[in-house]
C-alpha cells in the first residue's frame, strides 16, 4: 500500500496547491497542523493513488475534502463519488465539508472530526487511544 501514496508524477501538482490554499483550507490546517488534533498527524495534499487530497492522517486513515461550489456540478459530483469509492476500496473513510461550513462553522467541522477520531475503529486499532 505504501505505493499508492505520493507518487512522483504528483510532486510538483502537490506542491502548487500546498502554496496556494483556499482561506478555509488554511483555517482547518491551523486547527489539524502540528499534531494539534488529538495527537494525530495530518498532512496537506497528500497523494493517494491518482488522486491529491486535501489532508490526510494516516493514523486515522481519513481523508478530510474542503469543497468549494465547484463540487456542485454534475461532473465534480461523479469525480468525487469515483474519488471516495477509491478511497473506501483503499480502506480509507473520506469526510466531506463545504467552504462555508469550514469558515462559519469550525467548532461543527472539528466537533464532527473529534466523533470520527474518538469512536472505536483505526484510532483504537492502531493503538492511539485519545484523551
Amino acid at each position: 500500500m505504501s505505493d499508492l501514496f505520493n507518487l512522483p508524477h504528483n510532486n510538483l501538482k502537490r506542491r502548487m496547491l500546498r502554496n496556494n490554499s483556499t482561506s478555509p483550507e488554511q483555517k482547518l490546517w491551523y486547527f489539524l497542523r502540528n499534531k494539534q488534533f488529538y495527537g494525530f498527524k495530518f498532512r496537506r495534499q497528500t497523494g493517494i493513488g491518482p488522486y491529491i487530497v486535501d489532508f490526510y492522517s494516516y493514523d486515522l486513515k481519513l481523508v478530510i475534502e474542503v469543497d468549494g461550489d465547484s463540487h456542485g456540478s454534475n461532473k465534480a459530483k461523479n469525480y468525487d463519488l469515483r474519488r471516495d469509492k477509491y478511497m473506501k476500496e483503499n480502506g480509507i473513510k473520506v469526510l466531506r465539508f463545504t467552504n462555508n461550513e469550514v469558515m462559519n462553522n469550525i467548532e461543527g467541522v472539528l466537533e464532527r472530526l473529534k466523533e470520527y477520531a474518538t469512536s472505536p475503529g483505526p484510532s483504537y486499532k492502531e493503538g492511539n487511544y485519545l484523551p
